[in-house]
């Protein structure tokens, strides 16, 4: 059974892209390498901030094309109900150090 993705990218200045895919790990390297010269490459936009999968292409195009008729803060009001600090959510989560582990490190 094939997953597809509805993804929102983000720049370090939050410039948002919408999109769909059934390779989410592919197409976010994608973003973060510029492979695709256009919106995303144009504006650095590298960050996942946002992703939800579905069973159905149909379905998630729909959702896609919902999404990105939304006025900007609606979509902020997505990417933060379940990203509030705006991970970059393609990467693994990064642990605090404490001061003492960093003086031990010396």
């Amino acid at each position: 059974m094939k997953t597809f993705y509805v993804y929102i990218m983000s720049s370090f200045k939050r410039v948002l892209y919408v999109g769909v895919t059934s390779n989410l790990e592919k197409r976010v390297s994608e973003h973060k390498l510029k492979l695709i010269p256009g919106f995303t490459a144009k504006y650095n936009i590298d960050r996942l901030v946002f992703a939800e999968s579905h069973s159905d292409a149909l379905t998630a195009i729909a959702w896609e094309k919902q999404i990105k008729g939304w006025r900007r803060e609606k979509k902020i009001a997505l990417i933060e109900s379940i990203n509030p600090n705006w991970d970059d959510l393609s990467q693994p989560p990064q642990r605090k150090r404490s001061p003492d582990r960093l003086l031990m490190t010396v």
